[in-house]
Protein backbone atom coordinates (compact mmCIF):
# COMPACT_ATOMS: atom_id res chain seq x y z
CA UNK A 1 0.00 0.00 0.00
CA UNK A 2 1.26 3.30 -0.54
CA UNK A 3 2.30 5.72 2.16
CA UNK A 4 1.23 8.69 0.30
CA UNK A 5 -2.55 9.50 0.54
CA UNK A 6 -5.16 9.13 -2.59
CA UNK A 7 -8.24 10.37 -3.58
CA UNK A 8 -11.09 8.48 -1.44
CA UNK A 9 -12.20 6.58 -4.65
CA UNK A 10 -15.97 5.54 -5.40
CA UNK A 11 -17.40 2.02 -4.64
CA UNK A 12 -17.30 0.90 -8.12
CA UNK A 13 -13.39 1.94 -8.59
CA UNK A 14 -13.02 0.06 -5.36
CA UNK A 15 -14.93 -3.05 -6.38
CA UNK A 16 -13.39 -2.69 -10.33
CA UNK A 17 -9.95 -2.66 -8.77
CA UNK A 18 -10.31 -5.58 -6.62
CA UNK A 19 -12.28 -7.68 -8.99
CA UNK A 20 -15.43 -7.82 -6.90
CA UNK A 21 -18.91 -6.02 -6.89
CA UNK A 22 -20.43 -2.97 -5.51
CA UNK A 23 -23.03 -5.18 -3.63
CA UNK A 24 -20.13 -7.28 -1.90
CA UNK A 25 -18.48 -3.94 -0.43
CA UNK A 26 -22.12 -3.09 0.87
CA UNK A 27 -22.00 -6.30 2.36
CA UNK A 28 -19.28 -6.12 4.03
CA UNK A 29 -20.47 -2.36 5.27
CA UNK A 30 -23.84 -3.98 6.42
CA UNK A 31 -22.10 -7.39 8.67
CA UNK A 32 -19.62 -4.73 10.30
CA UNK A 33 -16.57 -5.62 8.49
CA UNK A 34 -15.95 -2.67 6.80
CA UNK A 35 -15.53 0.00 9.69
CA UNK A 36 -17.42 2.96 9.56
CA UNK A 37 -19.91 2.78 7.35
CA UNK A 38 -22.18 4.25 9.71
CA UNK A 39 -20.55 7.87 9.42
CA UNK A 40 -21.63 7.86 5.79
CA UNK A 41 -24.73 10.00 5.49
CA UNK A 42 -27.39 8.75 4.03
CA UNK A 43 -27.51 9.06 0.36
CA UNK A 44 -24.34 10.35 -0.18
CA UNK A 45 -21.79 8.61 -1.91
CA UNK A 46 -19.76 5.47 -0.48
CA UNK A 47 -16.04 6.84 -0.49
CA UNK A 48 -12.74 4.72 0.33
CA UNK A 49 -9.46 5.21 1.70
CA UNK A 50 -6.43 3.24 0.80
CA UNK A 51 -6.80 1.79 4.32
CA UNK A 52 -10.52 0.58 3.02
CA UNK A 53 -9.09 -0.88 0.22
CA UNK A 54 -6.76 -2.80 1.81
CA UNK A 55 -8.85 -3.73 3.99
CA UNK A 56 -11.28 -5.60 1.87
CA UNK A 57 -8.46 -7.25 -0.13
CA UNK A 58 -7.70 -8.74 2.92
CA UNK A 59 -11.17 -9.56 3.71
CA UNK A 60 -11.09 -11.41 0.03
CA UNK A 61 -7.68 -12.68 0.74
CA UNK A 62 -8.55 -14.46 3.83
CA UNK A 63 -11.98 -15.57 2.36
CA UNK A 64 -10.57 -17.31 -0.78
CA UNK A 65 -6.99 -18.46 0.40
CA UNK A 66 -8.44 -20.07 3.48
CA UNK A 67 -11.63 -21.13 2.26
CA UNK A 68 -13.00 -18.62 5.53
CA UNK A 69 -16.46 -17.96 5.74
CA UNK A 70 -17.37 -14.40 6.93
CA UNK A 71 -17.58 -14.61 10.42
CA UNK A 72 -14.29 -16.60 11.33
CA UNK A 73 -13.20 -13.35 9.06
CA UNK A 74 -14.90 -11.37 11.00
CA UNK A 75 -12.92 -12.80 13.84
CA UNK A 76 -9.53 -13.23 12.10
CA UNK A 77 -9.89 -9.23 11.98
CA UNK A 78 -11.12 -8.52 15.25
CA UNK A 79 -7.68 -10.43 16.68
CA UNK A 80 -5.93 -8.34 14.22
CA UNK A 81 -7.62 -4.84 14.88
CA UNK A 82 -7.21 -5.50 18.69
CA UNK A 83 -3.19 -6.36 18.58
CA UNK A 84 -2.63 -2.96 16.40
CA UNK A 85 -4.62 -1.57 19.42
CA UNK A 86 -2.14 -2.49 21.68
CA UNK A 87 1.09 -2.14 19.49
CA UNK A 88 -0.25 1.35 19.55
CA UNK A 89 -0.26 0.74 23.16
CA UNK A 90 3.15 -0.60 23.42
CA UNK A 91 4.72 2.53 22.00
CA UNK A 92 3.33 4.67 24.59
CA UNK A 93 4.25 3.26 27.72
CA UNK A 94 8.20 2.13 29.24
CA UNK A 95 6.50 0.25 32.28
CA UNK A 96 7.63 -3.04 32.07
CA UNK A 97 4.35 -4.56 33.92
CA UNK A 98 1.67 -2.88 31.46
CA UNK A 99 4.39 -3.93 28.99
CA UNK A 100 3.57 -7.24 29.97
CA UNK A 101 0.13 -7.19 30.27
CA UNK A 102 -0.24 -5.79 26.37
CA UNK A 103 2.09 -8.54 25.36
CA UNK A 104 0.20 -11.02 27.36
CA UNK A 105 -3.25 -9.88 25.24
CA UNK A 106 -1.48 -10.14 22.26
CA UNK A 107 -0.69 -13.99 22.72
CA UNK A 108 -4.38 -14.48 23.50
CA UNK A 109 -5.44 -13.08 19.93
CA UNK A 110 -2.68 -14.52 18.15
CA UNK A 111 -3.68 -18.12 19.67
CA UNK A 112 -7.39 -17.18 18.30
CA UNK A 113 -6.04 -16.77 15.41
CA UNK A 114 -4.04 -20.13 14.73
CA UNK A 115 -6.73 -22.15 16.20
CA UNK A 116 -8.54 -20.76 13.21
CA UNK A 117 -5.99 -21.28 10.93
CA UNK A 118 -5.08 -24.19 12.44
CA UNK A 119 -8.84 -25.72 12.26
CA UNK A 120 -9.14 -25.20 8.56
CA UNK A 121 -5.86 -26.46 7.89
CA UNK A 122 -6.89 -29.98 9.39
CA UNK A 123 -10.07 -29.78 7.91
CA UNK A 124 -8.13 -29.69 4.51
CA UNK A 125 -5.73 -32.12 5.10
CA UNK A 126 -8.80 -34.23 6.01
CA UNK A 127 -9.63 -34.16 2.21
CA UNK A 128 -6.50 -34.17 0.84
CA UNK A 129 -6.49 -37.99 2.58
CA UNK A 130 -9.69 -38.94 1.42
CA UNK A 131 -8.86 -37.76 -2.00
CA UNK A 132 -5.76 -40.13 -1.78
CA UNK A 133 -7.34 -42.46 -0.55
CA UNK A 134 -10.36 -42.69 -3.46
CA UNK A 135 -6.99 -42.27 -6.00
CA UNK A 136 -5.03 -45.08 -4.38
CA UNK A 137 -9.07 -47.31 -4.50
CA UNK A 138 -9.43 -45.68 -8.46
CA UNK A 139 -5.59 -47.24 -9.35
CA UNK A 140 -6.01 -50.33 -7.62
CA UNK A 141 -9.09 -51.19 -9.80
CA UNK A 142 -7.68 -50.60 -12.72
CA UNK A 143 -4.90 -52.77 -12.20
CA UNK A 144 -7.39 -55.38 -11.39
CA UNK A 145 -8.32 -54.91 -15.04
CA UNK A 146 -5.31 -54.69 -16.40
CA UNK A 147 -4.52 -58.50 -14.74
Amino acid sequence: MSTTPTKPLRIGEVAEMLGTTPRTIRYYEEIGLLPDAQEREQGKHRCYTDTDVERVREIMRLRDLLGLTLEEVSALLEAEDARAQLRREIRETEDPAEIRRILEQALGHIANQLELVRHRRRELEQLESELVAKRRSIHKRLGELDA
